[in-house]
């Protein structure tokens, strides 16, 4: 196991900056995913960790070694690309080889290496197939034990279940978590799929315009995110003006106005005043309904009426419109049994104020 550090990494294409001074270190053994959307520089910084760009500026390193100068095939990665990239005319085992085979290795370690690795990842009775007569599920863990059976330093995963249905990629993406922890290999993982991201990950670099905005964990990434573009991008959110009615700088709280409902919350921007215009991101879930005359009246609420109701099987998303002029969008959680709510029905909305995020507007 290493790990990878990257520090003022920058690339250019022409005149556009495709990855602009990103410092950040993976730890040994960890699954780092880097996310963003289409563009946004992370599969470039994949492939500069891999050795197929060149840094303009910046320092890459495994451990305590620069390898900036250092070509692909002797940095010890193994990659496995987004389309696979299969060899059509070899089949399972031979493809699987193709790697030990461009480093001499003797035959019969060849034989005894791919044929545990294509135990590891369930393939066995299936060596002697083409990728044509292989499932995208199977291509796909074809291409996986090429990169593994060479004992790489790093894998790197560049979108790798993006050509799989929606069901294949959730087993897909569980087996590529519980082979990776099984190993113990250092892994980075490139993709624009946000739920997958926060299921298969240690920690996530949220990257837009070339640029990493926030490293954290799943949860950190979900629950804090660090700026707008993030809370926006990572889930669905809800984005409603308040205004700041007090300022408690000492312990981080402020008192705010979401309509005619005032909240104090366990947040606080520096060089905010009281009558500053902010933005609240609120996520779905963070969001209790009641029926208006059947909550106290010293409980904070918002009114409104539903305007859209989504079944989604385990939850419900309402679309609601408040009395207010906005729109919120709230999951609940199904019961079974549980009457669907009405589109049309007056609700009290009640906002938990420990989940909500204050932001600048831009």
């Amino acid at each position: 196991m290493v790990k990878v550090k990257l520090v003022n990494v920058t690339k250019r294409f022409g005149e556009v900056i495709a990855v602009n001074k990103v410092s950040l270190e993976v730890r040994e053994g960890e699954l780092f995913t880097f996310l963003g959307p289409s563009g946004c520089g992370k599969t470039t910084t994949l492939r500069l960790i891999a050795g197929f760009y060149k840094p303009d500026e910046g320092e890459i390193y495994f451990d305590d070694e620069l390898v900036n100068d250092i070509p692909p095939y002797k940095r010890n990665t193994g990659m496995v690309f987004q389309n696979y990239a299969l060899w059509p005319h070899m089949n399972v085992f031979d493809n699987i080889a193709y790697g030990l085979k461009l480093r001499n290795m003797p035959p019969p370690q060849i034989i005894k290496k791919v044929k545990e690795v294509i135990e590891l990842i369930g393939l066995k009775g299936k060596e002697s197939r083409f990728p044509s007569q292989l499932s995208g599920g199977e291509q796909q863990r074809v291409a996986l034990a090429r990169a593994l059976v060479i004992q790489p330093k790093v894998l790197l995963l560049d979108e790798p279940l993006s050509n799989l249905d929606a069901k294949l990629r959730l087993k897909m993406r569980s087996e590529i978590r519980r082979l990776q922890k099984r190993l113990g290999i250092t892994t980075i993982y490139v993709t624009h799929d946000q739920e997958e991201a926060l299921s298969i990950s240690d920690r996530i670099a949220v990257m837009n315009k070339g640029e990493v905005l926030q490293i954290g964990t799943p949860l950190e990434i979900y629950e804090k995110p660090k700026d707008i573009f993030i809370a926006d991008f990572i889930g669905t959110t809800n984005f409603i003006p308040c205004v700041v009615k007090e300022v408690d700088a000492n312990n981080k709280k402020m008192e705010i106005g979401i309509e005619d409902t005032t909240l104090i919350i366990n947040e606080y921007l520096d060089g905010v005043s009281i009558g500053d215009e902010l933005i609240c991101a609120i996520r779905p879930e963070s969001i209790e309904l009641y029926e208006p005359d059947k909550l106290s009246k010293d409980v904070p609420r918002l009114l409104g009426k539903i305007s859209l109701v989504t079944f989604l099987g385990k939850t419900i998303r309402l679309d609601i419109e408040t009395d207010g002029g906005n729109e919120i969008k709230v999951d609940l959680t199904r019961k079974v049994g549980q009457r669907l709510p009405k589109e049309g029905e007056r609700v009290a909305i009640v906002i938990n104020p420990d989940t909500i995020r204050v932001f600048k507007k831009r």
